[in-house]
């Protein structure tokens, strides 16, 4: 993936507020919006456009991602390249938004798409999970059914008694899906190994997250009948090899490893460190999801239903249909 410089060029940087189609609570955390940041560079009439909401959990935040963006703006608008913002920035979302635009930016100006720049395979429609927050097991089973085209779900769990219930609803409600869970670090030792039977008899296939960052070695020789993937506890690159031993899945998300660029490298560095990759999303639209589906071809697990949850989305968007995400030509790289 040899980077060309890109520049002169012009950058402009906002932050837009997404309302929620309803509350979306996790555990420790409940939403009613989202504030994402998107940036668009222009060279000779084409423009190139990323997007990142951020991680909150590590306050990394759309405002302050743009302070960043703007110390940087000299930089950035006499010329840059792939390569120029992997230096320029630490991972985190205004890497991730940068980095993406210049890829957009590059695919434009070349007549390349972005997949064949990056070596990838030509992108297909791919399965992804549709979430449900966590709330009464009655109520995400409610939620689970309203989701009639998914093939693949995911719950989110808190480690509180009740998990039990929200897992058995749901099954019961939708006997059809591929079914995964994130305790979102919410999971104590004691917590996860007592509702363990409960995720087997209902064929759940993925735990994600159980434990806070920091407790990983709790996962040292522990025999999960589940695999386990990692989300908070592996942020970028360098985060990947610690994981041998403790998980099984590593959660490639590009607000978290700083954009498109360290994305696929993380999914060719999980093949080679015996990890399976998923990709998924913090929150975001369609042209937030773009990037991330392309990375998917190359993931077991792919959970990139952030458009969903807002009221109103990006044109064009991602398609979703029969529990297929696809992306229209046009809505990035």
């Amino acid at each position: 993936m040899s980077s060309e410089i890109l520049g002169p060029l012009r950058m402009h940087v906002e932050v837009e507020r997404w309302p929620l189609v309803a509350p979306f609570r996790i555990a420790g955390y409940s939403f009613e919006f989202f504030d994402l940041l998107l940036i668009t560079l222009e060279k000779d009439g084409q423009i190139g456009r990323g997007e990142a909401a951020g991680v909150h959990y590590r306050n990394d935040k759309p405002d302050s991602m743009r302070r960043q963006l703007e110390m940087l703006r000299a930089d950035i608008e006499v010329g840059i390249s792939r390569d120029s913002v992997q230096r320029m920035l630490p991972p985190g979302g205004a890497r991730n938004a940068l980095d993406c635009a210049v890829w957009d930016l590059e695919a434009k100006l070349s007549g390349r798409p972005a997949w064949e720049i990056a070596g990838l395979e030509l992108p297909r429609p791919i399965v992804t999970t549709f979430t449900c927050g966590a709330d009464s097991p009655q109520q995400m089973a409610t939620a689970a059914c309203r989701y009639t085209q998914a093939r693949a779900i995911k719950l989110k769990l808190t480690g509180e008694q009740i998990d039990a219930a929200r897992v058995r609803e749901v099954r019961a409600a939708r006997q059809d899906v591929w079914l995964a869970v994130d305790a979102n670090q919410g999971f104590t030792r004691s917590s996860f190994e007592q509702l363990l039977p409960v995720l087997v008899e209902a064929r759940v296939e993925l735990v994600e997250q159980p434990f806070p960052v920091g407790q990983e070695a709790l996962l040292k020789g522990f025999q999960s009948p589940i695999p386990i993937a990692a989300d908070e506890s592996v942020q970028c690159l360098a985060d990947m090899p610690a994981l041998v031993g403790c998980f099984d899945v590593v959660n490639i998300k590009l607000d978290k490893c700083g954009g498109f660029t360290e994305g696929v490298a993380m999914a060719r560095a999980a093949r080679e460190l015996g990890l399976k990759a998923m990709v998924g999303n913090m929150i975001g639209t369609s042209l937030g999801m773009a990037p991330a589906h392309l990375i998917g071809q190359m993931c077991t697990v792919v959970d990139l239903d952030g458009p969903v949850f807002l009221r109103t989305d990006r044109s064009p968007r991602v398609e979703y249909s029969e529990g297929l995400i696809a992306c229209p030509s046009g809505l990035w790289g």
